[in-house]
């Protein structure tokens, strides 16, 4: 079943994690991928947030957003449902064995859960073209319990629910809006900066 799961993300979750990536051009950066399935199968991927920027392996800060996420957001009817990476190097498009780690202990609540990870070059080509689909890659497990790319171009199990969200996106890249993101690095170091982001689309 896995493997045939279409994932559907909203635009501001979409803008949000690649601003994100976007502000931290030289950190691997992650993000917690929050939604529900629907009645037709599919996971419809609704909000996100922004984790680390500098020590994302660490498992006590992780331990700890988890929590605060998962509180915040249950009463909101939204359950985690994945997970994003971004690499720190523009020409890595692997997956590291942090994100597979992290991925796997999302998918121990979530088993459908998806796997994003920022796609660099597709990032750059946006500007160029009318590209309608996410600058990320999807990875599902598979049957052996490894992580495998969920579509090939084309016939991709993730999709955009809005078409214009990379427009959308352009702009708020061209207007630096990544420099209003607040992760929860930057919550950790102080609690008075907003980990939701809530003015960020205001």
């Amino acid at each position: 079943m896995g493997g045939e799961t279409k994932y559907e993300i909203q635009q501001n979750a979409y803008i949000k994690l690649v601003l994100h990536a976007i502000k931290h051009k030289t950190s691997a950066v992650n993000g917690i991928l929050l939604g529900r399935l629907s009645g037709d199968g599919i996971v419809e991927i609704v909000e996100s947030v922004p984790l680390f920027h500098s020590q994302i392996g660490l498992l006590p800060p992780l331990e700890i957003a988890l929590i605060m996420i998962e509180e915040y957001f249950n009463d909101k009817g939204l359950s985690i449902v994945g997970y994003f990476h971004a690499n720190e190097r523009f020409d890595d498009s692997e997956l590291s064995n942090v994100a597979k780690n992290i991925g796997d202990h999302i998918s121990k609540y979530f088993p459908i859960s998806g796997l994003l990870l920022l796609d660099n070059k597709k990032l750059e080509a946006l500007s160029n073209g009318k590209d309608k689909s996410p600058v990320m890659q999807l990875y599902t497990k598979d049957g052996s319990r490894s992580w495998k790319s969920g579509g090939s171009e084309g016939g991709s199990l993730l999709t955009l629910k809005e078409p214009a969200a990379n427009v959308v996106l352009l702009d708020y890249i061209s207007s630096n809006k990544s420099k209003d993101i607040v992760d929860f690095d930057d919550h950790l170091d102080d609690i008075s900066k907003d980990w939701l982001n809530s003015e960020l689309f205001k």
